[in-house]
């Protein structure tokens, strides 16, 4: 039983060596530089906000959000963040709504000047509906960007679209490969 004892005892005294060998000064200077790194964040939150876009002092659209997010972070341009949703009614220029865009999350980067819908985003206007996981705006262009969608009109056209495009009005629309139902007024034959 002595001579177990003894045994264990110097195993254990070979290992110690390994084990201390197997961390070296590399892996704390690694260490302390990707803790020096750290990122930093500076985040306001506001509750029930309504934003409100206008032109040449006329509204243009309100947006309301339940939450809205400014983030400052210590590198990299800033942005606000809706993490619960957001929806946009817009106006013509006799203050009449003409549609509007819900979704539910939305973050917005302001030095690139894009918006991005996520999460059921739902465009009404009185001639079409357009629903897809991912609208962006660009506010440069003045256009709406997504990657597919489904386009409904009121006669009961639906349509899925890729590389959806439109102006920020809405007026009109464009889309690449689009394939769906239609319904056409009329006799065909004439």
């Amino acid at each position: 039983m002595k001579l177990a004892s003894i045994l264990s005892r110097i195993v254990i005294l070979c290992f110690i060596p390994l084990f201390l060998s197997s961390c070296n000064e590399d892996d704390l200077k690694k260490a302390a530089t990707i803790s020096s790194k750290k990122l930093t964040l500076s985040r306001d939150r506001s509750l029930k906000v309504e934003i409100v876009f206008s032109d040449s002092a006329v509204v243009k659209a309100k947006g309301f959000a339940p939450i809205l997010d400014q983030v400052n972070p210590s590198t990299g341009s800033k942005y606000e963040e809706m993490p619960k949703g957001i929806k946009i009614t817009f106006f013509d220029p006799l203050q009449k709504p003409t549609g509007t865009i819900t979704s539910d999350y939305a973050i917005r980067k302001e030095t690139e000047q894009v918006t991005i819908f996520k999460k059921n985003v739902v465009v009404v206007r009185d001639e079409l509906t357009f629903n897809t996981e991912e609208l962006t705006w660009n506010q440069q262009k003045k256009m709406f960007f997504s990657p597919k969608g489904i386009v409904t009109r009121p006669d009961g056209t639906v349509l899925n679209a890729i590389n959806f495009k439109a102006p920020q009005d809405f007026s009109s629309v464009d889309f690449e490969q689009g394939s769906g139902e239609t319904y056409v007024k009329g006799d065909l034959t004439q």
